[in-house]
């Protein structure tokens, strides 16, 4: 399965706002993929697309538009995935999370 955009992409925009010196949000693939998936299953669980024409996607595909297009936002461990404005999603992630 290809992913558009791809992991690098995706990784590239959840760090943008890492200032020069800063640990990253994120800085592997399993981070993303955890983090869509996470955002899917809220999807799935009746949470409203934050992108616009979500009728003919997967939530999977709709998790990754969002966090491509900035909708979402991973942040650290202490802090919580949030969506803009206001509304937050619990970012802590381990191992044991089921996908």
């Amino acid at each position: 399965m290809m992913l558009h955009p791809s992991y690098t992409d995706l990784m590239k925009v959840v760090n943008s706002d890492v200032e020069i010196g800063e640990e990253p949000v994120v800085n592997s693939r399993y981070s993303i993929v955890l983090a869509t998936a996470k955002r899917a299953r809220q999807i799935i669980g009746g949470e409203e697309p934050l992108i616009d024409n979500p009728s003919n996607k997967k939530p999977f595909s709709i998790a990754v538009e969002e966090l491509y297009n900035s909708k979402v936002k991973i942040v650290g461990e202490e802090e919580n995935l949030e969506e803009k404005p206001e509304e937050g999603l619990d970012g802590d992630f381990d191992e044991d999370t089921e996908i």
